[in-house]
This record gives structure tokens, C-alpha cells and sequence, in this order.
């Protein structure tokens, strides 16, 4: 059985996942602890270190807002569920479940994973993150841990002079250096370096959007899963995680103000503890910065950068998140607001609201998915450029149990592909474990191929998943029944999406060439 294996820093212990067919090790390092002089770099190599490296728990988790059990608070009831769980500015490091016996555990697809949290929160040891029921499968997991908040995603003139290459955006760059390592080493724990597929939900699905965007990451994946990370709003709105790096600068100016320091060197300086407390002073202040150098743009539109890392993308969401509609209250409000954003678009755009007179009839009959949004555009661009990309995209909507009726919340899918309802307090019926496996062995087979159909884990023909177009938007939806639909496709979201398409450079005539 493999429970040692050599690393390019030294021999590396694992133990025996729940099924002892797998080995699960937790909380390899894959950089220098990004504390003191690397405060605000990029990762730096890891040491090397003598024996053996005991992988057998968590590393500590990056340092975030303390979140108390609250049984009012839908995420911490979900998932934040040790409190007192252990935080430390040291924080790069990686866990890793591999098939473990040694006949089979050769060449096996890897799958790394960015957790969510909008760069703010969230961490490896989160209970449904566990690897091993996807690594049943024959696949190789690997979760990434990255700094977040003030310590990733800070930005300052002094660091931009200091680094112009990497001016911030310092938790993409972790993800990206964990995921090199991997492909650097991840042969010994059986894994194939040539086929890598990156995922991430929310801000880790955004994270896979931002490293798609980095030309420099040509060969480091194979292919890209994006859940509820793939964000465009149909209608004008300021809601998301990234700005201009003259923003961000700005915003680092004053963080520095308020901790009483002038330089660079003063602020790296200054204790953890000090640090992480204003950090959370900050909460949800700091994000995404788009540098023009590795982010030429917002990482939530990647599908408008031809010069992208191009593969297949497996993206989706939950039918009841993100869902936008007009920001008015009125007839004469959204006449108003649409005329000043809509411009040749506008008179049929209204039209699409006659009969709809109250606030409740405009929002009903506006309301779009933000997400839904971004695949239809994503799939023009890639049909119009006749880019060789295969999309397929999903919408996850069945009944939720529990005391909390929640619907199906942003995240809660994140039980389903990684089949760990079992971990979960929710009552789930049979059929809920059925949806699972059916969820994760559509996610594996794409992790292996590129395609998610084929066979499921007892060998039967899975339904098909028809690849996403412009002309053919249909997605898989997971209910109590799986089966592929078309997804929203009327006149108001197609004139929507034209007018988004023209502002972003491309040519008239959107909704006849989809037609």
C-alpha cells in the first residue's frame, strides 16, 4: 500500500482515508510561509526538509473573520462548524487523497480544487471538501489552500514598484504555485501531470476563471470546472470582487493609514495578530485586482480574452442564486433606467415589460440568472471565434431538507459532486444519494476526458450532456430526475445579451446568428 511517497522536498507521510483504498495526506507545504520579508510577494520555494513529513492532519487555515456556531446564519450551520478551529498567516499548503494501492495508482487524471468563500473565507478542512469519494474513482484530488483577504489580496504602489509582475492578486498566485508543485509532483502519488482539470465553486470558481486568464498557465491544466463562479449581470450593477489596480492601490494607501504604518517595510513588519484584526475590520473591501498584467481583465469575463488558456469548461449553478432583476420600483423607473442604459436596445427592451406595471410584475418578469447570463455569452464569443472550447453547463435544483427550508442555496451543491451528504446534518432521502453519485461521476468522467458522459460508477450509461452553445443553450438539470433542457432563452434576455455583447466590442446581429 503507498503511504510514503518522495516529493521534490523530501519523503511525505500519508494514512488511510475512511476506505483504506485510499491514502489521504493533509497538509503538505508547497511554499515558504508568506510571513515577514514575504508578506505580500509571491510565493517563494519551499524548504527541504530531513524524514519523513507526517501529512496526517489540516495545516492551520488562512487567516479570516473568526465565524461563531450561529444556528441563525445558513453558512456557519453548513459548514463553519469548529470555531475554534486553528488559524495562522502560514498557511500554504495542500492535502492530497490518492488510490493507494500501487498496481493501479499510476497516471491517474488529478483533479485540484480552489475552495470559495468570496476571497474572503473558507479553507481546505471544510467537511465537504473531503477528497475520497471522488478518488474512489481513480482520480487523484488535490485541495489548495491560498491567502485570502488582506494578506492575498492587498494591493500598493510600493508592491507594484517592488514586484510590477505581481503587483497583488497574491491568492491567485498561490493557486497557481500549488498547482505547478502538483504537476511537478504529482507522478509519485500516482497522478498523471499531463492531465490536470482545476475546479472551484464561488470565489474558487472565480480563482479558476483568473488562472484561465493567465497565459502564462498554457499547459498547466487540461481543463476547467467553474461553479457558481461564471458571473455577468444582465442589468448594469457594481456587485462583484474585482476593480482596476489604481483602485486597489488607493484602497491599500488607506488600509496602510489605518494601521499607523507609511512603508512597505513598516507594514510587514507589523504582528500577525494586528494585521489580521484590521483585516477583518475590512471585510469584503478587497478582492481581485486587474493588474493588466497576469488579469487583463475581470476574471468573471474570461470568455472575452482570446489570449486565455483555451480547454473544455464544465460550468453551472443553482437555480435560486444570483438571480438578478431591473433595480427599479416602478413603470416609470425602469423606463427611465433603461433608456439611460440601453441606448438602440431600449424601446424593445421595454416592450418585453408591457403589461407589467407594479414592482413585483417587473421584477418577476425581469428576473434572470447572472450566471445563466455569462454562459450564453461565453458560448456566442467561443461559437463566433470558433474556438475549439467544448462548454457544458448544468443547473442544480432539487427540493433541500431541512428545518431551514433553504431551497437550494448558494454552495449547497458543493455536497453533491464531492458525495459527502453523509457529513451532512441535513435529513437526505435516497434519492438525494442518488443524485450524488450520479453529480460525481458526471464530474469525474470530465476530469478524466474533457466529456462528462459515459458510464457512472456501477458501469450504466448516464444520460447524455449535449456541450453548451449559442444556438443550442442547453443544460443539464439535477433534480430528483437528471435529464438535459433548454435553459431561459426568450426575447428580453436575448436583446440583454446583444446589447452586452455590443458594449464589449462585438458586432450587431447577436440574436439572428443564435436564431
Amino acid at each position: 500500500m503507498i503511504r510514503r511517497v518522495k516529493t521534490e522536498n523530501g519523503w511525505v507521510k500519508g494514512l488511510p482515508a475512511a476506505d483504506p483504498r485510499i491514502t489521504s495526506y493533509k497538509g503538505i507545504p508547497f511554499a515558504a510561509p508568506p510571513v515577514g520579508e514575504n508578506r505580500w510577494r509571491a510565493p517563494q520555494p519551499c524548504a527541504d526538509w530531513e524524514g519523513d513529513y507526517p501529512a496526517y492532519d489540516f495545516a492551520p487555515i488562512p487567516l479570516q473573520v473568526h465565524q461563531p456556531l450561529d444556528d441563525k446564519n445558513i453558512y456557519t450551520r453548513e459548514w463553519a462548524v469548529d470555531p475554534d478551529i486553528e488559524m495562522s498567516e502560514d498557511c500554504l499548503y495542500l492535502n492530497i487523497w490518492a488510490p493507494a494501492r500501487e498496481n493501479e495508482a499510476r497516471n491517474l487524471p488529478v483533479f485540484v480544487w480552489y475552495f470559495g468563500g468570496g476571497l474572503q473565507v473558507g479553507h481546505t478542512a471544510e467537511m465537504e471538501f473531503d477528497g475520497e469519494r471522488i478518488a474512489r474513482r481513480g482520480i487523484v484530488v488535490v485541495t489548495v489552500a491560498y491567502r485570502l483577504n488582506a494578506f492575498g489580496f492587498l494591493a500598493h504602489p510600493e508592491i507594484t514598484a517592488e514586484s510590477p509582475d505581481a503587483p497583488g492578486n497574491f491568492g491567485f498566485l498561490d493557486q497557481q504555485f500549488a498547482t505547478q508543485w502538483v504537476k511537478r509532483n504529482i507522478a509519485a502519488f500516482g497522478g498523471d501531470p499531463e492531465n490536470i482539470t482545476i475546479g472551484g465553486q464561488s470565489a474558487g470558481g472565480m480563482s479558476v476563471s483568473a488562472q484561465m486568464l493567465d497565459k502564462a498557465n498554457e499547459g498547466l491544466f487540461q481543463r476547467a470546472i467553474i461553479q457558481s463562479g461564471c458571473f455577468v449581470p444582465p442589468y448594469p450593477s457594481n456587485f462583484g470582487l474585482s476593480g482596476s489596480l489604481s483602485e486597489a492601490e488607493e484602497k491599500g494607501k488607506r488600509f496602510f493609514e489605518e494601521l499607523g504604518v507609511k512603508t512597505l517595510a513598516e507594514a510587514r513588519k507589523i504582528d500577525e495578530k494586528t494585521l489580521h484584526d484590521k483585516a477583518n475590520e475590512w471585510y469584503g473591501r478587497l478582492g481581485e485586482a486587474v493588474d493588466g498584467v497576469k488579469r487583463p481583465r475581470k476574471s468573471q469575463e474570461w470568455f472575452i480574452e482570446e489570449r486565455r488558456v483555451h480547454c473544455p469548461v464544465l460550468m453551472g449553478c443553482t437555480d435560486s442564486e444570483f438571480i438578478a432583476s431591473p433595480p427599479v420600483s416602478s413603470k416609470e423607473e425602469l423606463v427611465h433606467f433603461v433608456r439611460a442604459n440601453y441606448g438602440k436596445r431600449a424601446e424593445e427592451i421595454i416592450a418585453c415589460f408591457d403589461g407589467c406595471n407594479t414592482a413585483e410584475e417587473i421584477k418577476r418578469r425581469g428576473s434572470i440568472s447572472s450566471i445563466l447570463f455569462a454562459m450564453r455569452a461565453a458560448a456566442y464569443i467561443n461559437d463566433r471565434k470558433e474556438n475549439p472550447d467544448k462548454f457544458y453547463s448544468y443547473v442544480f435544483c432539487p427540493e433541500i431538507p431541512g428545518w431551514d427550508n433553504p431551497g437550494t442555496f448558494h454552495s449547497v451543491d458543493l455536497w453533491f459532486f464531492f458525495e459527502t451528504l453523509a457529513k451532512c446534518w441535513r435529513p437526505f432521502k435516497g434519492w438525494h444519494y442518488d443524485l450524488a453519485r450520479n453529480m460525481c461521476d458526471y464530474w469525474v468522467n470530465f476530469i478524466r476526458t474533457g466529456d462528462p458522459n459515459g458510464l457512472d460508477s456501477q458501469g450504466e450509461a448516464l444520460p447524455e450532456w449535449l456541450a453548451f452553445t449559442a444556438k443550442e443553450p442547453e443544460w443539464m438539470r439535477f433534480d430528483r430526475e437528471v435529464r438535459a433542457e433548454p435553459c431561459q432563452n426568450d426575447e428580453l434576455v436575448e436583446l440583454l445579451l446583444d446589447a452586452y455583447l455590443e458594449s464589449k466590442g462585438m458586432e450587431e446581429g447577436v440574436r439572428e446568428d443564435m436564431n
